[in-house]
């Protein structure tokens, strides 16, 4: 679902396919350190890529992370770099695809299920979509 104020919604798989068909596409992964440390990450090595780790928010309090937009610059992103934000489940990457669309950035893209998805009837994460559903690579450390 593309919007004026960013490129648009991508499933994990569209992503994948991305990355591998455009050689500067990156992946900024926008959770915390937390998540990244005991939830996991995805894995790019099959693309040769890694993904660029930059918070949206700075734990524990959770507020934005005023200096996102520069680190995201200073990862090397250029402006018309397919730009490929993804967070847990969709929400904090589509603020971040809309933040770097108003500097500048041309195609910034939400990862829309994230990395563990939607809620199932449970509550829990991680059974109904995402990067992990779709049994694309990913790492624990």
């Amino acid at each position: 679902m593309a919007g004026s104020d960013y490129a648009g919604d991508l499933s994990p798989k569209e992503t994948w396919e991305l990355l591998s068909s455009d050689p500067k596409a990156r992946l900024v992964d926008v959770r915390t350190v937390p998540e990244w440390t005991f939830v996991g990450v995805p894995d790019l090595k099959t693309l040769n890529k890694q993904p660029y780790f930059i918070p949206w928010q700075i734990f524990p309090n959770m507020q934005q992370n005023p200096e996102f937009t520069d680190q995201v610059r200073s990862s090397g992103a250029e402006a018309d770099d397919a730009l490929l934000f993804i967070c847990r489940s969709g929400g904090r990457s589509r603020m971040a695809a809309i933040a770097m669309t108003g500097q500048g950035f041309t195609r910034c893209y939400n990862v829309a299920s994230g990395f563990e998805g939607d809620h199932d009837a449970e509550g829990h994460r991680g059974k109904e979509n995402g990067w992990k559903v779709d049994g694309l690579p990913w790492v624990q450390e």
